[in-house]
This record gives structure tokens, C-alpha cells and sequence, in this order.
């Protein structure tokens, strides 16, 4: 697995200098990370870039320069880049008006387990959802989860040979019928495949 040291950081001063630069890059690369699935749901896939763009932000914002400061973030963030046999990403759910996000997130309760993806020739992968938390109460689902699809190894071989990549979901409230992930970004996701 991948992880991001403080080697790999910048100090503030320093990524204040490249930080126009570096979210250049960073909004670049993530074109080929985010996958609309519906009008109102949308998966952004992460790695070690886009999580690093993630605790530089966090550090900028908190202005936070000692050591156990910078550990605590990277430990909250590497879990979250992928370990060669998944796919990790940040699933959002988003309307706009207050009140209508409100009414949704009751209707969709459990949808972050029922996002699904699928290489050609197998079995839909059901995330693993909020590993690190529950976001989820009685009554309603957070807009934001982190889930894992975990792939077998015929999976990935199938993936990284070229099979297609598709998406959806089986929530009644949230149906997706499935669709082929879009070039870019299912090259993008092969690239994560050891």
C-alpha cells in the first residue's frame, strides 16, 4: 500500500509558494477521478494525490506545523488511498436546497451500501462503506460516505486486460441502472490495480 509520509509534504510556507501550482495539477488529475453517477451522486475516486492535496488544505487551514499535528492528519488520510486490489473514493450526495437535501437524505438511507461497481464479466462490487465511522443515524444517511469496492484478483486481471468498467445502484430511491464508466476515468481506476 501507498502511503504519504511527512517527507512527501511540504512545509506551509513552502506549499504557499506552490499551492497555486499544485491545485492546478491536482483539479487536472481529478477530471479523471470523478464519476458522475446521477444528478444528485457522484464518486470522487482518491490516491495519493488527491489525498495529498487533502492534508496540505487541512494543514494550510489549520495552520497546523508540529509534528503530532501533521501525523494526525496523514493518519486520518491514508487509509484512504487504495491498496492495489480497491477502489476507494468519497461519495457525495447533493442537492442544492436545504430542505430538499434534508428529505432525501431520510428516503436514502443505506444507499452508500448500495452504490455499486462492476468489471465486465463479474459480479457487481457492493462497497464496504465508512469504515472509519457510522454516518449514518435512524432517521437519515450522510451526503458524504467513504467506501471501498475490494476486487478479486480475476477482477483486476480482467480490469487491467481492458474489460469494461460499469457503475449503479440498487437503492429504490436512488436506482441507477447500470452504465459504462467514461474512458478516462475507468483508465484512471486501472492505474490503482497492482
Amino acid at each position: 500500500m501507498t502511503t504519504l509520509t511527512r517527507a512527501d509534504l511540504w512545509s506551509l510556507e513552502d506549499y504557499s509558494e506552490k499551492r497555486a501550482e499544485f491545485r492546478a495539477q491536482v483539479l487536472e488529475h481529478k477530471k479523471n477521478r470523478h464519476l458522475q453517477l446521477n444528478e444528485h451522486g457522484r464518486l470522487l475516486f482518491e490516491d495519493a494525490l488527491t489525498l495529498k492535496y487533502q492534508i496540505q488544505e487541512m494543514l494550510r487551514i489549520e495552520k497546523v506545523f508540529e509534528a503530532d499535528g501533521i501525523q494526525e492528519e496523514l493518519d486520518a488520510y491514508n487509509p484512504l488511498i487504495p491498496d492495489g486490489d480497491n477502489w476507494k473514493a468519497t461519495f457525495m450526495i447533493e442537492y442544492e436546497d436545504v430542505d430538499e437535501r434534508k428529505l432525501r437524505l431520510e428516503e436514502l438511507k443505506n444507499v452508500e451500501d448500495l452504490i455499486w461497481m462492476q468489471v465486465e464479466g463479474f459480479d457487481k462490487v457492493y462497497p464496504i462503506a465508512d469504515e472509519d465511522m457510522d454516518r449514518e443515524n435512524e432517521t437519515k444517511t450522510s451526503s458524504v460516505h467513504f467506501v471501498r469496492f475490494q476486487l478479486s484478483q480475476e477482477m483486476i486481471a480482467a480490469a487491467k486486460n481492458g474489460a469494461d468498467i460499469l457503475a449503479g445502484c440498487d437503492h429504490a430511491a436512488f436506482k441507477i441502472e447500470p452504465f459504462s464508466v467514461p474512458t478516462n476515468i475507468a483508465d484512471s481506476l486501472r492505474s490503482d490495480l497492482d
